[in-house]
């Protein structure tokens, strides 16, 4: 499912809470401001609680992207 084959883990980089609906939209290849929306949106319209609950449980189950290693060259554009 993931455009580059990486596994599912919350982003450190683009994290408003914990990092896991950024997370999701990058493996799944989709503009992280439209996975926040649509994730605010599906959230509202269950009543707000399932979609609270559904993030926390993902927080603590999806493991947190690796910081890159400080001996390798870090790339700047």
């Amino acid at each position: 499912m993931s455009k580059t084959g990486a596994p599912l883990r919350r982003s450190r980089t683009h994290r408003m809470i914990g990092g896991v609906v950024a997370g999701f939209a990058e493996y799944v290849g989709i503009d992280i401001a439209l996975a926040r929306v649509l994730y605010v949106l599906l959230s509202i319209m269950s009543a707000a609680f399932p979609g609270i609950l559904v993030y926390i449980v993902a927080w603590i189950l999806i493991p947190e992207e690796e910081w890159p290693r400080s001996d390798q060259p870090t790339t700047t554009v």
